[in-house]
C-alpha cells in the first residue's frame, strides 16, 4: 500500500527520437496504476526529431497529468536533475523511466509502496531483462546479453535475487537524498548512474535491489549501435574509477584484459604463430556459445552471439583504456 500522497510522487521520463515506443510506455505506466495516473508526470525531451514531441501532445487529453519539458543539454543526467531546482522541492519521490523499456502495469505503485516500506533505503533498484523481438540482430543479442559473458554477471540484468547492492538499474530516490548529494554528475554522458550510486553508498545511505519488480528493455539493434553503446559504457566507467579512486572490479577488467591480449597478439604475429593463441582461443569460445544459442532458441539468430559478444567486449575495453587516458589529461 502507498503512503505517500500522489502529489508528492513524481515520474520523469527522458526521451530522445523515442516515437517509436513512447506511447506503449506512456499507456503501460499510467493506463492501470492509479498512483500513476494521480502524479506528476514529466516528459524531458533532449530535441527529438522524429514526432516524439508530437506524439506526446497529441497524448494530453488520455494523460492529462503528463507534461512536456524541453531538455536543451539532452542528456538523461541533465534531464534528471531538473528535478533539484525549487520548482520540485514539495516532492519526496521520484521515479525515473526510459521510454525505451517496457513496463509492468503497477510500475509507479510498487516502487513508491517499497520505498514507503523500507524508510532506511535511499533508492530502489530493479533488474532488467532483454527482450527479444524485433530484427534478427536484437533477437540474438537479446539471448545472451544478460548471460555472464554478455552482462558479467551483474545483478540487476538478468538478477533473481533482492537485497542491498552497490549499484543497480535506477528506479525510484527519495529526493531528499537525491538533493543531498548533488543529482547526477552531469559531466558524464554515460555511467552516470553508477556515479551517483558511488556518491550514495559514500554518503551512507541503502541501495535495495528489488527483484519482484522487473521490466524489459530493447537492446540495439545494429552492430555499430552496440559497440557505440558499449564504448561509452567503458569510457563512463575508466571516469568513475579514476573520480572516485576506485579499483575496477574482476569482471570489469576481462574486456580490458581481452583488449590487450589482442594487441600483443598482433605484435607478436609477425614473428611467432604463438600470437594466434588467444585470438583462436577467444573466437572458438564465442562461436561455441552462439551455437548453443542457436540450439536453445532453435533460431539462425541465436548465431548473432559471436558478433555481438565480441562487440560488447572489445568496444568496453577500448573505451575503459581510451577513458583512462582521457581522465588522466583532464587531471593534469
Amino acid at each position: 500500500m502507498v503512503k505517500t500522497p500522489p502529489d508528492r510522487i513524481i515520474v520523469l521520463i527522458p526521451t530522445l527520437n523515442e516515437a517509436q515506443h513512447i506511447e506503449a510506455v506512456l499507456t503501460q505506466l499510467l493506463a492501470q496504476d492509479a498512483v500513476a495516473g494521480q502524479a506528476r508526470v514529466i516528459v524531458a525531451d533532449g530535441g527529438s526529431t522524429d514526432g516524439t514531441q508530437g506524439i506526446l501532445e497529441g497524448l494530453a487529453t488520455r494523460f492529462p497529468n503528463v507534461e512536456l519539458r524541453h531538455n536543451p543539454k539532452r542528456t538523461q543526467a541533465h534531464a534528471m536533475n531538473m528535478l533539484l531546482v525549487p520548482e520540485f522541492e514539495a516532492y519526496d519521490i521520484a521515479i525515473r523511466c526510459d521510454a525505451h523499456a517496457a513496463y509492468p502495469s503497477d510500475f509507479i505503485s510498487r516502487l513508491c509502496a517499497e520505498l514507503d516500506r523500507q524508510p532506511d533505503i535511499a533508492s530502489i533498484v530493479i533488474p532488467m531483462d532483454a527482450v527479444a523481438e524485433g530484427n534478427c540482430f536484437r533477437r540474438g543479442l537479446a539471448f545472451v546479453a544478460d548471460s555472464k559473458l554478455g552482462a558479467g554477471g551483474s545483478p540487476h540484468r538478468g538478477g533473481v535475487k533482492s537485497g542491498y547492492v552497490e549499484h543497480g538499474h535506477h528506479a525510484a530516490f527519495r529526493l531528499d537524498a537525491f538533493r543531498a548529494i548533488g543529482g547526477y554528475d552531469t559531466s558524464f554522458i554515460a555511467n552516470e548512474d553508477a556515479e551517483f550510486d558511488r556518491r550514495l553508498i559514500a554518503s551512507r545511505r541503502k541501495i535495495w535491489l528489488d527483484a519482484s519488480i522487473r521490466i524489459g528493455y530493447f537492446p540495439r539493434d545494429s552492430l555499430r549501435g552496440l559497440w557505440r553503446q558499449y564504448y561509452k559504457y567503458g569510457v563512463g566507467r575508466a571516469r568513475n574509477c579514476m573520480k572516485h579512486g576506485d579499483m575496477p572490479a574482476p569482471r570489469q577488467m576481462i574486456p580490458v584484459v581481452h583488449v590487450i591480449l589482442l594487441v600483443l597478439s598482433l605484435l607478436i604475429l609477425p614473428f611467432s604463430l604463438l600470437g594466434l593463441i588467444w585470438p583462436v582461443f577467444y573466437l572458438l569460445l564465442l562461436s561455441g556459445v552462439a551455437i548453443l544459442m542457436a540450439q536453445k532458441h532453435q533460431a539462425l539468430c541465436g548465431l548473432v552471439a559471436l558478433p555481438a559478444l565480441a562487440a560488447m567486449h572489445t568496444s568496453w575495453g577500448i573505451g575503459f583504456l581510451v577513458g583512462l587516458v582521457q581522465a588522466r589529461k583532464a587531471g593534469r
